[in-house]
């Protein structure tokens, strides 16, 4: 089916744009702030993507495309890394306004030298292999620059959202890597990875996502900040929730 890759886009993306309107969260008020940043997230990571797809560390398979190409890659790639952020985002944003954007775990130092400690070796070990390589490098020094240069206060809320977008994330990669299909909607040449999966989807998948919505997420709160919006009303915050989500 040809369309298989563009449902999963829109599947994707359909709860959490329509659930932007509710009343309670009003997301789209937070849309001057929220396109720019994935827009421009998007940059790197089609300019990577496209690289990747003409040198044979991934591609994609025909029968659940549309056959629209842009810059090599499928129309429905680079809607990915639009619609993906952007439910993601969504999920961080009722995150952050129930714990608010200052939500502090004591474990975040540990969470992130942890990531770093990995990142690092894998990118030693596998210096040799692209995919795992390329990704290594651009989670430990996005994670750096957050760490030493910017140090984020909304670090620890995006840690405790994305905990609960794994799920989701098991779902989407699981498919587009052919959990459930003939063949995969997005194949990965293994000479260019660790060749260790999770199910279907490549382990450097995980770290990979992770960047992608890091840099997203720093992108929506600085544009927010910048513009003096966003903060959030502790009395706003369910007392219950805060208990129930407290680490």
């Amino acid at each position: 089916m040809n369309y298989t890759y563009l449902l999963v886009d829109l599947a994707a993306i359909s709860v959490p744009l329509l659930f932007s309107f509710h009343p309670k969260i009003a997301l789209y008020k937070m849309w001057p702030y929220l396109w720019p940043a994935i827009l421009l997230s998007t940059i790197p990571f089609i300019i990577w993507d496209s690289y990747f797809t003409q040198i044979s560390v991934w591609g994609f398979s025909p029968k659940y495309l549309l056959g629209t190409y842009f810059f090599d890659l499928p129309i429905e790639e680079i809607l990915f890394f639009i619609c993906i952020p952007y439910a993601c985002l969504f999920t961080y944003y009722c995150f952050r306004m129930f714990l608010g954007n200052h939500y502090k775990l004591k474990t975040e130092g540990l969470i992130t030298n942890l990531i770093l400690a990995i990142t690092v070796l894998l990118g030693l070990v596998f210096s040799d292999r692209l995919y795992t390589s390329y990704t290594a490098i651009g989670l430990t020094g996005f994670l750096l620059f957050l760490k030493f240069i910017m140090k984020p206060k909304w670090l620890s809320l995006f840690y405790y959202s994305h905990m609960f977008l794994l799920i989701p994330f098991i779902i989407v990669n699981g498919i587009l890597t052919g959990t459930g299909l003939d063949q995969p909607i997005v194949w990965y040449n293994d000479a260019e990875n660790m060749g260790i999966r999770f199910f279907t989807i490549p382990l450097e998948d995980v770290f990979y996502g992770m960047l992608m919505l890091l840099l997203n997420t720093f992108l929506f709160e600085f544009f927010m900040q910048k513009a003096g919006v966003g903060k959030v009303d502790e009395t706003m915050q369910v007392k219950s929730f805060w208990e129930m989500a407290k680490f």
